[in-house]
Order: structure tokens, then sequence, then C-alpha cells
């Protein structure tokens, strides 16, 4: 695919992301409200004679949840010889957050990263203004052909393994049930449900997964409530696709196991079967130095496992195994460091195999035939999909064979 049409593809689904996310700000009344000005003095400075990284966060840098573990890819650009980098918390979204980025870029920062998807129109209107300065957006979707790069991982890939290892789980204990906690209904969501569906369907043919959808990217009391039910109607592993230890936590109260999302430390307690997380560090010293050796390009960035930033808890060198991975069948655990290690080194086949197909949805028709596999347009977008690439009639709007829940209702 080319530069073009995976930039294409990749504005598709976050426009969508965009629009819900508007729609949700708008009806909580939240984008009438007026954005705080940020004063000059919370502007960090540069460091002379190094290279100078600033981040930007819409919370605080130790939320806890998504804001920390860019920071902690922060800290790693920190350590390295010869680059200095600096934050700034707490500046809003959906309002013109401009002045932020733009002062950071008269003072000298080389490397700007926005760690917010609301920081799509600000971040392009200082590019714009800076060509000298390279931007990053976390899951933006306005690249420029100079300086703004929309960036973003395939998680997919760590959550096909870990339903392997949750089919692996629940076959084992007899029980066939199982479910997944969704944020939001745009692409990526269905992306991670579909690829743990059909990883739990290489290793429990029997699994079924139903879906529940929060309609909110964070709100641990809700999603408590939507967990407790997936338990209470049955279910014996619960993934999130929420970065919180909710799942975790709930399942322990009920005697079961979890596949936490986004993080390590959500995956410290017993009832943590595994969890697919973020590790961006590697990422960010990549772009860092494409940016120093002049070779950095303004594409949409959709890197794989073999870059460094995913990872699947238990399961990557050095790792102690989870409680719940120690007593799998020794052949899922050979197939899963079998498959992950292909991913690390970056084979083709093994990206691709996550939607391979031959695959069914759970109505029974054929998403994918046998020796094909979806491309990146697929992926990324609902159908339509964008002029000229259509991927009609499937795209991302599907579930997989074994999903018991009903699409939901996306506004078409």
């Amino acid at each position: 695919m080319t530069k073009e049409s995976l930039a294409k593809s990749f504005n598709m689904e976050l426009k969508i992301n965009w629009l819900l996310i508007f729609v949700g700000l708008a009806t909580a009344g939240i984008l009438s409200a007026c954005c705080p000005a940020i004063p000059e003095s919370k502007i960090p400075d540069i460091t002379a004679g190094r290279f100078n990284v600033a981040m930007v966060f819409s919370n605080t840098h130790e939320d806890g949840r998504w804001s920390e573990s860019h920071y902690e890819g922060l800290q790693h650009l920190d350590s390295m010889a010869g680059v200095s980098a600096q934050y700034i918390e707490n500046v809003p979204e959906f309002c013109d957050s401009s002045s932020v980025f733009r002062q950071l870029s008269r003072k000298g920062f080389n490397l700007i990263i926005g760690t917010a998807f609301g920081y799509a129109d600000s971040m392009a209107a200082a590019a714009q203004e800076f060509p000298e300065v390279a931007y990053i957006q976390l899951s933006g979707f306005k690249p420029n052909p100079l300086n703004l790069a929309p960036m973003y991982g395939a998680m997919e890939e760590m959550m096909y393994l870990a339903g392997m290892l949750a089919g692996g789980r629940a076959k084992a204990d007899e029980n066939p049930k199982l479910g997944f906690l969704a944020t939001m209904p745009v692409p990526d969501q269905f992306r991670m449900i579909n690829a743990a569906a059909l990883g739990i369907r290489r290793t429990c043919e029997e699994c079924e997964m139903e879906v529940r959808w929060l309609r909110a990217w964070v709100d641990e009391k809700r999603e408590k409530i939507l967990v407790e039910e997936l338990f209470d109607q049955g279910a014996q592993v619960v993934f999130s696709g929420a970065e919180t230890p909710v799942v975790v936590e709930v399942a322990a109260n009920q005697g079961k196991w979890a596949v936490a999302f986004g993080r390590t430390k959500y995956c410290q307690s017993e009832a943590c079967l595994t969890a697919p997380y973020w590790n961006w560090g590697p990422i960010y010293a990549q772009i860092l130095g494409r940016v120093q050796a002049k070779s950095f390009r303004p594409a949409p960035i959709y890197f794989h496992t073999n870059g460094g930033g995913l990872g699947l808890y238990g399961m990557m060198p050095g790792e102690p195994p989870t409680k719940g991975l120690q007593g799998l069948p020794e052949e899922i655990i050979g197939d899963v460091l079998q498959l992950l290690e292909r991913l690390r080194l970056g084979e083709k086949d093994a990206q691709l195999a996550v939607f391979a197909g031959e695959i069914l949805d759970n109505r029974g028709n054929v998403i994918v035939k046998e020796g094909e596999f979806l491309e990146q347009e697929a992926l990324d977008q609902f159908p339509p999909g964008a002029p000229n690439e259509k991927c009609d009639p499937y795209c991302m709007y599907w579930f997989a064979q074994g999903i018991t829940t009903e699409l939901p209702d996306i506004g078409r």
C-alpha cells in the first residue's frame, strides 16, 4: 500500500473518532466552556546544546493511564545522550491550544509530541507556521506533507495473541464464555475485539464472546457495572479495551480472569491472565533518530510489534508467566511464543496472520476468503471507506464468528 493510500484510510478512522467524541462532548455541554489560557510561565525552556523534545498532555502526566505511559516514553528520551525532554500538562483538548504549540516552537524545541486526539487543529496550525519543527500527534488525522505525522500502533497483533491465551484458559477451565469491555464504537476497537475473538477461536472453537460498549474512553464507575454484568452472565475471562485496572479488580473479586489493556501495572494481580500493552520509549527513540538524521517523513506512522512499542505481559523476554498462564497446555504457550517471535522479527506473514482468511462473521458471511487477508484500508475504516479507498461491504464494521453480540449503531 502507498503512503498516500495509508494516509487516506488512517484519516477516515480518525475523522470518525473525532465525530463521535465531538458529539459526546457537545451533548455534555463541554464544548461550550471557555478554554483556559495557559500561562507563559508554564511553558518549559529548552536546554542549550541539546536536542530538545516537548510533550503535551491533556491530563496530568501521572494520570495512571494513557498520559503516564507516554511520560514514561518521554523519560526514555531524556535518558539518551544529548537529549533534553520536557513536558506541559493539563492542556485542554477540543479548543484552541495552538498557542501552547506555538510557544513551544518559538522556544526552539526540535520535536513536539501531542498525546491527545483533540489537539488536531491546534497542532496543524502550529506545524504550518513552524516548518522547521517536527510534530507527532497520537491518533491524529491531519498530517501535512512537511512536518506533522499522526501515529498509532497495531495493537490488534497483541490482542490476537491474548485471545489465543484466553481461549486456552477458558477451555482448560471448562467454561467457554468470554467477554469484552469496549470503549467507543470506532474501527480501532472493532480491530481489537475481532482480533481477540479470532485468537480465541484458534485455541477454543466452541468459545463465545459477548461485548459491552462503554461509549466513553474512561468511565471507571460504569466500567465496573459492565464488567460485573459480563462475569455475572457466566464469562470466565473478560478483556478490556479501556486503559484502567477495573477489569482486573472485578475479576479478582469474582474469582475469574481478566485481560487488562495498555499498562503492565494493571496486570500485577493474580487475576490478570495477560495484558497487551504499550511501550512508547523505543518508538519515540526511532522517531527522534529520524528527525536528527533529517529523514523524518510526515506520513502516518502505524508501527508493529517489531518496532518495540507493543508487548504482551507474561510472554515477553524477561517477564515471568502470570498465574493464569502457568496451567495452560504447552502447545498453546508454544504457539503464542512462536507467533510472537515472528512478529518481533517483523515477518509480514505474521502481521497479516491476524486477519488472514478464511474469516466468517457472526452471521455466517465470508469476510475474508481462504488465502486472502484484510488490507490496511479495511482495518482502518467503516464502510464504504474513503474516496478511492473503498472497502465495502465490510471494512471493520463486523463481528467475528463466536461473538454473540449484535453490531452497535454507528449512525450510518
